[in-house]
C-alpha cells in the first residue's frame, strides 16, 4: 500500500495522531457546501484546515456534491469532532 507521506494511516497501525485527514461531505450542490465545510470545520469544530486541499466533485446528474478538505486533528476526538460538526447541519447528508 502506497501512502502519502503526510498521511496519517499507518499500515498495520490504524490512525496516528496528530495528523492530517481527509473528510468528504455530501449534499445537494446548490447549498454552497464548498464554502460551508471548510468554514464549519474552522469555526464551529475548531480545526485548522490545510489551505488550498479544497476540492469538488459533482454528482454525475449535477444534483449533489461531494466536498473534500484536509485538516489536522491533534487526537481522536478532533477526528470525531469534524464528522459530528458536519453530520449535524441539516444540509449535509453524509460525511467519509
Amino acid at each position: 500500500m502506497n501512502l502519502p507521506p503526510d498521511c496519517a494511516l499507518l499500515p498495520g497501525e490504524g490512525f496516528s495522531f496528530p495528523g492530517e485527514f481527509e473528510i468528504a461531505a455530501m449534499g445537494r450542490a446548490d447549498l454552497g457546501l464548498e464554502a460551508r465545510v471548510p468554514g464549519l470545520l474552522r469555526h464551529e469544530a475548531g480545526l485548522r484546515v490545510i489551505d488550498d486541499s479544497l476540492s469538488v466533485r459533482p454528482s454525475s446528474g449535477g444534483q449533489y456534491v461531494a466536498v473534500r478538505v484536509r485538516f489536522v486533528a491533534a487526537s481522536r476526538d478532533d477526528y470525531e469532532r469534524a464528522h459530528a460538526v458536519l453530520r449535524a447541519d441539516p444540509d449535509i447528508r453524509y460525511t467519509l
